[in-house]
């Protein structure tokens, strides 16, 4: 959670926190060490990248990029994907056999090569990306919502609600989704570490946010070359990603023991 709440503040207050122009180059100062000071007294803590940019301010700015993009993409994915599969759970039939036969083409499918035959097709910017991640994210969350929802309609408080002649749209909204809320939680604490990664990637092979926009996965890119022997080019942006997918993770991790008691583990 400490890791989240960093990573999220520096996102907010990314202005107030950079200590340069993230697009501001500097070629005479170009691939400085971390602690270098320029001509004018400035410290670059993190050093300077491949154009002379200070570093820690775009690393700082490539935090916000990073989860915009997740905490934009995510509820797109968490609203299909809970709706198709609360739906499906519910109703039956052949729309399940249809929403469920749509999934399994999905996940048949190479996420990666779709991703690079859509964004090459469209373009690659900021609206576009958000669009894919949200729709193509849906899948994880419409499958256990569904595997929920078959359990939940098979507890007496939904037939009692059927009983007394209650709607199927009622006793999804007021009964069945409700008793979801713990699992949405979760699955939406770990999708944002997972939108991360793919938005890194993305933007790791040219396909993701364009330059000069800082991003995380486009510093790993170009920094790579420079690996052995300016190696914080590289270094840095990538241990950014490292912590914050794993702090979604363990996030994600003590919310399931916490909100569902099945996992929890003995004291």
């Amino acid at each position: 959670m400490l890791l989240i709440v960093v990573a999220i503040s520096t996102a907010v207050f990314a202005p107030a926190l950079a200590p340069h122009d993230p697009l501001k180059q500097n070629l005479p100062g170009r691939l400085q060490p971390p602690l270098w000071r320029d001509d004018s007294g400035d410290l670059h803590v993190l050093g300077t990248d491949q154009l002379g940019r200070d570093l820690l301010s775009r690393m700082i700015y490539g935090a916000r990029i990073s989860l915009i993009v997740a905490g934009t993409a995510v509820p797109i994915s968490a609203a299909l994907g809970v709706l198709l599969g609360v739906t499906s759970g519910f109703i039956r039939g052949h729309y399940e056999n249809l929403v469920m036969r749509v999934l399994d083409v999905q996940l048949a499918l190479p996420f990666i090569l779709l991703a690079l035959a859509v964004l090459v097709a469209v373009g690659p910017s900021f609206r576009n990306i958000v669009l894919l991640l949200g729709i193509t994210g849906w899948t994880g969350f419409a499958r256990l919502l569904r595997a929920e929802t078959l359990s939940l309609r098979e507890r007496d408080f939904v037939s009692a609600a059927e009983m007394i002649g209650a709607s199927r749209r009622r006793i999804v909204f007021r009964h069945i989704l409700p008793n979801t809320v713990s699992t949405i939680i979760v699955l939406v604490t770990l999708q944002v570490p997972q939108v991360i990664v793919i938005e890194s990637a993305l933007s790791f092979l040219g396909l993701g946010i364009q330059p000069p926009t800082p991003s995380w996965g486009g510093m790993l890119s170009q920094g790579r070359r420079y690996l052995l022997n300016q190696w914080w080019v590289a270094v840095f942006p990538g241990l950014c990603i490292t912590l914050v997918v794993l702090g979604g993770n363990l996030l994600g991790d003590w919310l399931r023991d916490t909100l569902d008691p099945r996992h929890r583990r003995p004291s």
